[in-house]
């Protein structure tokens, strides 16, 4: 579509031989001789104002313009030209400032680069919010080989309708995935979450399918279920172990219908919600024992997405760790800047039976708690035990692990990475070198 101008004169033999001007060279033109007129205008992609107006001045259609759209490229136009009135416009956000009477050439290269300065905006725009709709949640981190092959799963799946069920102990990040699937879908509904372990039985019906008015005591207003509230996006339903033998038949055939009926209604609803499912239970030994549906259980693995616990994902720990640092560090506003090397140990030597859930309370409380701008051992306060029963990393090979990680952070600021580390640029230098690091760019 042809790019849209808002030309604001007064002068109407002059906003004429403006308007024509633009038309010729393919643009779509709109004249407003006021400032109440120009701040009525919509949907523009440039606006050249005059500074002088009946009922004001440009800078006022500016800041109107500019409070709807920030990214509008706005040229002011003055036979009144001043150093003072030029330094004010900008300040005021003004992408240029031309004096009459207007050199053609000038405005030519001024109108030219201001559609690109716009369209160059949009773009960014509709980019960053593509990569916010596509991004893996920053909290998964997948440094490990395990991870990385589930987030691989994950991209190939998301796009389509299928069925997902999530599997992993408690505290794996079942639910993470289950938002990174709807986020890479591209689906525009809402992602619902539904913890079926948290319902009371009596309670579950209601709140998956939804009720009418009167279907029982105390319901005086009719209302949608969660399946309706993710209409076109996703419904997660955590511990599906937990359902009902009853609410799994009538799951079952939500699922082979793709509809839905309220409680005191028969009037099917049809669906358009992906189904991701989860659980920290073996659904096939639940199968086995008679308290799962083996044809419900079928009906929801049809893509299977197994999250190995943290103490078999050693590789991102770390990671870990150090995200969710600089994560509370901002929240609670504390100089907190890293870890000390015991604190690495010590993260890399604990089971963590709580899994990343547990990691994350962890440094929730040692950023809340410390005193020191490095976390220690006993900022961690992890439970004592017998060893774990897995190869623990030297220090040699903890410390190298943080440096590289830090390195990356500044984006090879030598300097930077030496400060937060506590160490000489120098001493810096001679650990890259020895262990062979990647050579930062500073």
């Amino acid at each position: 579509m042809k790019p849209q101008v808002l030309v604001v004169e007064d002068d109407a033999g002059q906003a004429r031989a403006l308007a024509d001007f633009l038309k010729a060279r393919g643009f779509r033109v709109t004249v407003a001789a006021t400032v109440a007129e120009a701040c009525r205008a919509r949907g523009m992609d440039l606006a050249l104002v005059d500074l002088r107006l009946p009922d004001g001045d440009g800078l006022a259609v500016l800041q109107c313009l500019k409070r709807r759209d920030p990214d509008l490229p706005v040229v002011l136009m003055t036979a009144y030209a001043s150093i003072e009135s030029a330094v004010e416009a900008m300040k005021k956000g003004a992408y240029d400032y031309l004096t009459k009477p207007l050199d053609l050439t000038r405005l030519w290269i001024t109108v030219q680069r201001a559609v690109e300065h716009r369209a160059l905006h949009r773009e960014l725009r509709e980019l960053r919010e593509e990569l916010q709709r596509t991004q893996d949640l920053p909290e998964i981190v997948a440094r490990s080989p395990a991870m990385q092959e589930v987030l691989s799963l994950v991209k190939r799946v998301a796009p389509a309708e299928t069925t997902v069920l999530i599997t992993g102990e408690s505290g794996t990040g079942k639910e993470l995935v289950a938002r990174t699937l709807h986020r890479l879908s591209g689906r525009k509904g809402r992602f619902v979450a539904v913890s079926v372990a948290s319902l009371p039985d009596t309670l579950v019906e209601a709140e998956l399918f939804g009720y009418e008015r009167g279907a029982f005591t105390g319901a005086d207003r009719a209302r949608p279920g969660r399946f309706e509230a993710a209409q076109d996006g996703t419904l997660f339903l955590d511990e599906i172990g937990e359902l009902s033998p009853g609410i799994q038949v009538k799951l079952l055939r939500v699922l082979q219908e793709r509809t839905v009926e309220r409680l005191g209604s028969n009037e099917p609803i049809p669906l358009r919600v992906r189904l991701v499912a989860a659980t920290n239970q073996d659904l096939e030994a639940l199968v086995r024992q008679g308290r799962f549906r083996e044809d419900l259980y079928y009906r929801l693995n049809v893509v299977h997405i197994h999250l190995p616990p943290l103490r078999e994902r050693r590789e991102d720990i770390v990671p870990l760790a150090e995200h969710f640092l600089e994560r509370f560090r901002r929240e609670l506003h504390k100089p907190v800047e890293g870890f000390t090397r015991e604190a690495l140990y010590a993260l890399l030597e604990y089971d963590w039976p709580g899994n990343v859930r547990e990691l994350q309370n962890v440094i929730e409380r040692a950023v809340v708690l410390t005193r020191h701008t490095l976390i220690t051992p006993e900022d961690l306060a992890l439970p004592t035990g017998p060893p774990a029963r897995h190869r623990v990393p030297t220090l040699e090979e903890v410390e190298r692990e943080h440096i590289r990680r830090v390195l990356s952070l500044t984006g090879g600021n030598l300097s930077e990475a030496a400060r937060l580390l506590g160490i000489h640029r120098n001493t810096l230098r001679q650990k890259i070198r020895a262990w062979g690091l990647k050579p930062p760019s500073a």
